[in-house]
């Protein structure tokens, strides 16, 4: 049984300040590090944070730069992009990962995210391939047009210029009158809309080649899909599972009958079950056994779809 959720403060150094919620089961068997969607604070996690827990998962719900319970909220003066969440933020939260470990036994790392979390979550395993060798992606994937059916698909590319541009001129995404995240900063979309259109993750203001970072990856992938879901398309996913060529990736996509809500890309995070159980019996066989052999799963011959 797990214990109630408790905060953790954080500082990412750069006068940027959040709090991370996580819950703990009696007994971990492994700690999962988990990104939100854009523009969806971490609290509406709880429920998954909760289902995981109950299956012997340690959850930390990381808090988006100027969602929820961050210090900062985007304005014409205040910006960032991804270089702000992959040098401060994320690094932050990982090290909240060491200090849980420091004070007790150290446990397998997993690192997984929703939408642009699962993105953000596997170039932050790229930055720290050490570290995270089992990724859980739900609903994520590419951005690039090209892998999204037509005609939507092809309508993309309007999309990812036109967004960074009324960003710009307004100093904000107002994302929520159009019914695309938040209140964002624009040059967070400005990162996020160059990968929709060129498929190449980057960062303005890093140096680093984030893409050939995702090869030093070895380990295992575990996506879930919603299969309603048109945000998340089985294409989209493949295509992200790609970059990761040193990655063993199994994909399962749920109907609405398997989740027990709509299977969209939202409705699921309520109703969280069936996400929770399809991430923890595709832990393979050798990780169960090192951890507790008592805790086998019968079920780890679910289909794999294999990198893409």
């Amino acid at each position: 049984m797990s214990a109630a959720p408790r905060t953790i403060a954080v500082d990412s150094g750069d006068g940027h300040r959040y709090e991370i919620i996580a819950c703990m089961p009696a007994q971990p068997l492994a700690r999962l590090l988990w990104l939100p969607a854009l523009g969806v604070a971490a609290r509406h996690y709880l429920p998954l944070a909760q289902a995981l827990a109950a299956r012997g998962i340690a959850v930390y719900l990381h808090e988006w730069r100027g969602n929820g319970s961050s210090s900062l909220r985007p304005s014409r003066t205040v910006d960032w992009g991804y270089r702000e969440i992959l040098e401060q933020d994320l690094p932050a939260s990982h090290a909240t990962l060491a200090g849980e470990d420091d004070a007790g036994s150290a446990l397998p790392w997993i690192i997984g995210g929703h939408s642009l979390g699962g993105q953000l979550a596997c170039l932050h395993a790229g930055r720290n391939p050490e570290c995270f060798q089992r990724l859980w992606l739900a609903a994520s994937g590419t951005p690039f047009w090209r892998v999204f059916p037509p005609p939507r698909g092809w309508l993309l590319p309007l999309f990812y210029r036109f967004l960074p541009w009324i960003a710009r001129r307004q100093g904000v995404l107002h994302g929520r009158r159009l019914g695309f995240g938040g209140t964002e900063a624009r040059g967070l979309i400005a990162d996020w809309a160059r990968v929709g259109l060129n498929n190449h993750y980057a960062a303005v203001g890093m140096d680093e080649d984030l893409d050939a970072q995702l090869a030093r990856i070895h380990g295992s992938a575990q996506a879930v899909l919603m299969a309603d879901d048109w945000f998340a398309p089985l294409g989209s996913m493949q295509a992200l599972l790609a970059k990761l060529p040193n990655v063993a990736s199994r994909v399962r996509v749920l109907s609405a009958q398997e989740l027990g809500t709509r299977a969209d890309h939202f409705a699921w995070m309520k109703a969280p079950d069936a996400v929770a159980e399809s991430f923890f019996i595709q832990l393979n066989e050798n990780f169960h056994k090192s951890v507790d052999d008592s805790r086998r799963h019968p079920h780890n011959s679910a289909p794999v779809a294999g990198r893409p």
